[in-house]
């Protein structure tokens, strides 16, 4: 019970921090890395909030296809 209160205290503010990375990293690749990163922390969220099919979709879609479509753009442009 405690933990579980602990753990929807620690995840938000997690995510936020990842939100925060993402905005002020300066390259590409480690940005896209910190936003799958913070998909799955809103993944594991949803879970915590007793909405796996929510979870799987965000895990599936946001971390996984999303990340590998914004790599593949990336590496597909002349970086500085």
């Amino acid at each position: 019970m405690i933990e579980s209160k602990i753990l929807h205290i620690v995840i938000p503010v997690l995510i936020v921090g990842c939100a925060f990375f993402v905005a002020k990293l300066r390259d590409l690749i480690a940005a896209t890395v910190v936003l799958a990163a913070l998909s799955l922390l809103l993944s594991l969220e949803f879970y915590l909030l007793q909405a796996p099919d929510v979870a799987i979709a965000e895990a599936g879609i946001g971390a996984a296809i999303t990340t590998a479509i914004f790599v593949i753009a990336i590496k597909s442009t002349k970086r500085m």
